[in-house]
């Protein structure tokens, strides 16, 4: 799902953000889900790519790990880059090594999509809001607090460099 997010996507205008059907997302779910074999060159980008968030959205716990909400936070009020990138490689290194890989390839293509934002209109802050309440859950929280956090997370991302590395 991501090679094809990665090659479509920067190419297509709202992507993570337009909504596609939801007969066909669920469609693609239960293929997926079945272990049917699935020809995503035959499915429209944005189908792929609101099954990328709903899978991201229930992975237990969180690709970031929920335990660890607190020390995410934490990073986005860290005084220089510096220390928030140290503070993001010690958690980073807190995480199971599936996620980590998952996590780089994962933000090389919000890169990807995000240097062509003059023509999908995608830039940093608008993958932030799309993407951020996916990969970070919120444990046992209402969605004024989701809001709000969404708000924290996307300043944080849109301050950061354009050339900030991925994960690693």
């Amino acid at each position: 799902m991501l090679y094809f997010i990665n090659q479509k996507g920067p190419f297509t205008e709202g992507i993570f953000r337009k909504s596609p059907s939801i007969k066909s997302c669920r469609a693609l779910k239960k293929k997926l889900n079945c272990g049917d074999t699935v020809n995503l060159n035959e499915e429209p980008i944005l189908v792929i790519a609101s099954v990328l968030k709903d899978f991201l959205r229930n992975i237990q716990g969180s690709i970031f790990s929920a335990s660890l909400y607190d020390k995410w936070l934490d990073v986005i009020d860290q005084g220089n880059e510096d220390d928030k990138i140290k503070a993001t490689q010690r958690l980073l290194d807190q995480l199971p090594r599936a996620n980590v890989v998952f996590l780089r390839y994962l933000f090389a293509v919000l890169r990807n999509i995000e240097q062509h934002s003059s023509s999908n209109q995608m830039t940093a802050y608008n993958l932030s809001v799309c993407i951020t309440p996916s990969i970070l859950h919120l444990p046992n929280s209402g969605s004024s607090e989701l809001g709000n956090f969404t708000k924290k997370v996307t300043r944080s991302l849109i301050l950061m460099p354009c050339g900030a590395e991925s994960p690693s």
